[in-house]
């Protein structure tokens, strides 16, 4: 099913926990994709704690066909959002600090 090296490349593979973050699908719709043979998992622990790990592709396949095209669009649309978002808020924060900085400096050239 899966593609070669596709386990071993950057982004095709997430969570469970990642994909109730970024899909709002929970463990147990991905047990279900598990036990139809429609999405491969390997096993995990990380500080003790067990995770399943899925290849991205296969999981949007299978939402997609359980859930509707529309619901994944608009869930990867929101996720976008939130990664902008977030982005905007870490770009402001900086800004800030630069011009604090910059004033700062303008102040001793004064002096």
């Amino acid at each position: 099913m899966a593609e070669y090296g596709e386990w071993n490349r950057k982004g095709a593979t997430l969570s469970d926990v990642t994909a109730n973050k970024e899909y709002g699908v929970g463990r147990d719709f991905i047990v279900k994709g598990i036990r139809a043979g429609k999405l491969e998992y390997r096993e995990g622990v990380i500080w003790g704690n067990p995770y399943l790990r899925l290849l991205r592709s296969q999981l949007e396949k299978y939402i997609a066909e359980e859930l509707g095209k529309d619901r994944l669009s608009n869930v990867k649309k929101q996720t976008e959002l939130r990664k902008i978002n977030k982005e905007i808020a870490k770009l402001k924060k900086k800004l800030k600090e630069l011009q604090a900085l910059k004033m700062e400096i303008e102040k001793q050239l004064k002096k």
